[in-house]
């Protein structure tokens, strides 16, 4: 069966570019009612001014309703159970309860404090450099760097063991692949909530400098460990898994548009811009959470009922010609024009800060210290079943 039979709608990909049929649908309806790979339908959301409102709105499309919908084939757990493996994960919550959580983490956040991490992640992209060019041509971009860059910042950040790092990105990796049996990847969320688990016995016992030993030492008394184990796992998760596809694909997309490489090279002041317009054309998260509506809502002229799974399509929202001019061509002279890749509303990426801040520092390393940076031919690989898009190698040379 071909990939774009078995792959949900919002999730098909032609390369950098959301499939033809979405960006179609987009145009032609806004909403549609789609079959997911879960046995049950979603109402996908595609232009920009619904994606905006819906994850604006958590009263009518709730995130904490979401895990009433039990996917086909998926082990069933006790209330109890869920209870346990839903605790600290913020983008299972709703207001009050999301906020309540959210405010604890939201100072370690901040670009005051991300700064603080700024001389860091210079050292960790030059160490990389450094063992690339050791190396030498041809290099797997993403084991050299895309994706080893952030797992080390996010490990450093959390206080979580970087010799770890091989058993937890196998974990996460299986985790976030939707091609994988539904068995596998619940085993997957539970092994890394075991290891998580023992990483906050351990942050209790002696709470170090890390927002581990942060969270335990001001937040002890108001933190469940349950919650401690999810915050931590969300975190670990989403802080290496975006950038580093980021960094790939965002490498692979300037590669192939050498005029907005060239002019990113001559006015290197550009690059917060270039990265707003890769975070925006890429979209390498397809979707975001799935939304339940806690009434009957309208989008686009389509009566959505209550009760029923809301999917934002993230992509094509980005892409939408209402929301921005000739959306398919990649120019980094755009700027920031308000993105949803980092989400919108009450879950707004919490780690928005840290990603800019490692795209910033760590694409024009990469092209200053090898000018002639290049793909070596071989085809790149794209993870498609992917919860985050992105490339599995890249193969340069310089």
């Amino acid at each position: 069966m071909s990939e774009s039979v078995t792959l949900p709608l919002h999730m098909r990909r032609s390369a950098f570019d959301p499939d033809p049929e979405l960006s179609a649908m987009r145009e032609e309806e806004g909403v549609r009612r789609v079959p997911t790979m879960f046995g049950l339908d979603a109402w996908v959301v595609s232009r920009y001014a619904d994606v905006r409102e819906v994850l604006g709105d958590p009263a009518r499309f709730s995130n904490g309703q979401g895990m009433a919908f039990r996917a086909a084939g998926r082990p069933q757990y006790s209330e109890e159970q869920l209870r346990t493996m839903r605790a600290g994960n913020l983008l299972a919550f709703d207001p009050p309860e999301h906020t309540r959580l959210r405010r604890m983490l939201t100072p370690e956040f901040t670009m005051r404090r991300m700064r603080r991490l700024e001389p860091r992640i210079h050292e960790i992209v030059q160490d990389h450099l450094d063992a690339m060019e050791r190396g030498g041509p041809p290099a797997d971009l993403v084991s050299a760097f895309a994706l080893p860059i952030p797992s080390l910042v996010i490990c450093e950040l959390l206080g979580v063991p970087y010799a770890d790092r091989g058993d937890f990105q196998r974990r996460t990796g299986t985790l976030l692949n939707l091609s994988k049996p539904v068995e596998e990847r619940m085993a997957a969320s539970l092994e890394q909530r075991s290891y998580m688990a023992g990483l906050v016995a351990r942050a209790q016992a002696d709470p170090g400098d890390d927002m581990l030993g942060m969270l335990v030492r001001e937040h002890g008394d108001d933190l469940s460990i349950d919650e401690l184990v999810g915050i931590a796992g969300l975190l670990l998760l989403a802080g290496h898994e975006t950038t580093s596809n980021m960094l790939g694909l965002g490498t692979l997309a300037l590669l192939r548009h050498p005029d907005q490489l060239d002019l990113l090279r001559k006015e290197p002041e550009r690059i917060g811009a270039t990265v707003e317009e890769l975070l925006r054309w890429l979209s390498i998260v397809h979707a975001g959470t799935g939304k339940v509506t806690t009434t009957e809502v309208e989008l686009s002229g389509t009566r959505i009922p209550a009760g029923e799974l809301v999917i934002c399509a993230l992509p094509a929202a980005n892409r939408d010609p209402a929301f921005i001019a000739d959306p398919d061509r990649l120019d980094i002279a755009r700027g920031d024009l308000g993105h949803v890749a980092f989400g919108h509303g009450v879950h707004h990426c919490l780690g928005a800060p840290l990603a800019r801040m490692e795209m910033r520092i760590a694409f024009p390393a990469l092209f200053e210290r090898f000018p002639g940076l290049r793909e070596t031919g071989a085809t790149p690989e794209f993870r498609s079943f992917n919860v985050v898009y992105g490339l599995t190698r890249l193969e340069v040379a310089w």
